[in-house]
């Protein structure tokens, strides 16, 4: 591409929009953010796409330098339509993202899932560098996941791949069913147990009391017995869930990201229950922390250029 000097990232959440510039030899030159405006509408689209056009002339500013422009979306682009589809941010659903923002900013963008960037990012130059087959799992607000086989990311014919977090909780138990309503229309989805949201609802469920994930964690430490028993509870539904994954992709690492990826108990415990479920007598997998965190994912939106495509 024509005068591109160096890569951007964008990750698209649902309260910040965060930009970053990165160098062809892979460092970050910078790091932006900007309030993602809240609304449903036409009118709230706009305000995202002028949101996203100034981060990214501000972080050019900043640097000095034009970048290729890839963009990470919480949702995907429908393969039929072209069209935002799956978003939970609803105001960008049924628009032509992609194509607006090439308007906006005179130059090709590349928009993919934001579970999908964090994924390319640990398979790029993270936790997963090197490995033929990587799965990554984004452990917050929700749960997605993302493939990478030999640094190819997987998306799918459907653009859904990775979707993990919308099949049924895996092995369920008899307390486990029909399972929590889930956003999507079906109940007792892998979402509904494994997100932060989930692991409140069951910590809820067990006391009455409304506190934060990372507060369960503390208390878990801590020695509270409550809060143990539904960490442990998480960590074997974790381990089926990620059994499962096993089972069908029998990736080489899983990496896990999100607000949910910092309780370190996961990373002993997890591998130790999932022999049970996986289909194998030795399990080789290994699951580690996300490299770069919670830049995972603006990093991967990045890398969604290749090193050809800009500079040939």
């Amino acid at each position: 591409m024509k005068g591109i000097e160096c890569r951007i990232g964008v990750d698209l959440g649902g309260t910040k929009i965060e930009g970053i510039a990165i160098a062809r030899d892979g460092h970050a030159l910078v790091r932006q953010r900007l309030g993602t405006p809240r609304g449903t509408g036409d009118e709230t689209y706009r305000e995202i796409l002028d949101t996203i056009r100034d981060l990214i002339l501000k972080i050019e500013s900043i640097t000095g330098l034009k970048g290729s422009v890839g963009v990470g979306i919480p949702g995907t682009l429908s393969t039929t339509t072209g069209m935002v589809k799956n978003a939970n941010s609803t105001s960008l659903i049924g628009h032509p993202l992609d194509r607006d923002l090439e308007d906006l900013l005179q130059r090709p963008v590349r928009l993919q899932n934001d579970a999908n960037c964090f994924a390319f990012s640990e398979a790029t130059d993270g936790a997963a560098t090197g490995a033929d087959n990587m799965f990554g799992v984004i452990l917050g607000t929700g749960t997605g996941g993302g493939i990478v086989v030999h640094g190819t990311l997987v998306t799918g014919v459907n653009a859904i791949g990775g979707e993990w977090g919308h099949n049924p909780l895996p092995w369920p138990r008899n307390d486990e069913l029909p399972g929590p309503d889930c956003y999507c229309g079906k109940q007792g989805c892998i979402e509904t147990f494994l997100s932060g949201p989930g692991l409140q609802l069951s910590y809820w469920c067990r006391t009455g009391l409304r506190i934060t994930a990372e507060e369960i964690s503390r208390r878990a430490d801590a020695g509270e017995r409550h809060a143990d028993a539904v960490l442990t509870l998480y960590e074997d539904r974790l381990a089926r869930g990620l059994a499962a994954v096993i089972n069908l992709l029998d990736p080489k690492v899983i990496v896990l990201g999100g607000g949910l990826s910092n309780i370190g108990r996961l990373y002993d415990t997890v591998p130790a229950l999932w022999n049970d479920h996986v289909f194998s007598g030795d399990v080789c997998t290994t699951l580690v922390k996300a490299h770069h965190g919670d830049s995972s994912g603006v990093r991967g939106a990045a890398w969604l250029w290749s090193e050809s495509e800009i500079w040939g």
